[in-house]
């Protein structure tokens, strides 16, 4: 038999086009949102005079993706008539505080801002891909194939010297929650 999205539901949950729906509204909005973490980082890198450095090139190179999944995301959301949420103007602005607050704390603390998002994004990509049926494979493989770019940037801030950052638990367990806070909204709002 093949599976459904959405099957088996309890009581409550949402049916296989509002898990799609879900989905996709907060996954554009979550790749909006790495997006402008990534601008904000490079622009805080800009202004201390550190924008040509090795963190410069890796959040580069990381922004560049996080945009064609932005892009990817956008165009589900047309094709599928899906809402965004309508929390886009406020990740802007957070997501390029964040990434400009913890850029100016320090290369070390951008790349656990990194860490932090990624591993929160690993776990809700993973649920998500758990949570599609084979109707719809396609959107499972490419939230898979995002999450696979998700773990290479966590990946890649690890070895970057995140965990050296300054107060790097409690700036990535703050950041975590947040993260956390913006999917659940995000989903729904």
């Amino acid at each position: 038999m093949t599976a459904r999205t959405g099957l088996p539901r309890n009581p409550g949950d949402p049916d296989a086009r509002q898990l799609v729906e879900r989905t996709i509204r907060v996954d554009q909005a979550g790749e909006f949102g790495a997006v402008r973490i990534y601008e904000g980082q490079l622009a805080a890198l800009r202004w201390t005079g550190r924008g040509k450095g090795e963190t410069a090139r890796k959040i580069a190179g990381m922004a560049k993706a996080e945009r064609e999944h932005r892009t990817t995301f956008d165009r589900l959301l047309a094709e599928r008539r899906v809402r965004p949420t309508l929390l886009s103007p406020l990740w802007s602005v957070a997501g390029f505080a964040l990434g400009a607050g913890t850029a100016l704390l320090g290369d070390k603390a951008a790349m656990a801002c990194t860490v932090a998002i990624e591993e929160t994004i690993d776990e809700h990509y993973a649920a998500q891909a758990a949570a599609l049926g084979d109707d719809e494979a396609p959107l499972r493989s490419t939230i898979e194939r995002f999450r696979a770019d998700e773990i290479a940037h966590k990946s890649e801030a690890l070895a970057a010297g995140a965990e050296q950052a300054p107060g790097y638990r409690p700036l990535t367990e703050v950041i975590k929650a947040g993260s956390r806070l913006a999917i659940w909204l995000s989903t729904r709002v």
